[in-house]
């Protein structure tokens, strides 16, 4: 599994912009289609709120990619 650190300058960045910035999605609809068919986990667990607050510390995995935003 390939894996990326996303630093943030930020309290928290959403689910749907995290797969956006990291390149993961190119539109802000794909990535909602990948979060709500459940393809996303945050922290191990699958997630389906698009709009999930991620803050320092939480990873993310999809797609072969786990992200960890630093």
């Amino acid at each position: 599994m390939k894996e990326e650190k996303i630093s943030i300058t930020t309290e928290f960045i959403k689910l749907d912009a995290l797969l956006k910035f990291a390149g993961i999605a190119e539109t802000g609809g794909e990535a909602k289609q990948a979060i709500q068919e459940g393809e996303v986990r945050v922290n191990g667990e699958v997630c389906t709120m698009r709009g999930k607050k991620l803050r320092r510390g939480d990873q993310v995995e999809t797609s072969g990619v786990r992200i960890l935003v630093t």
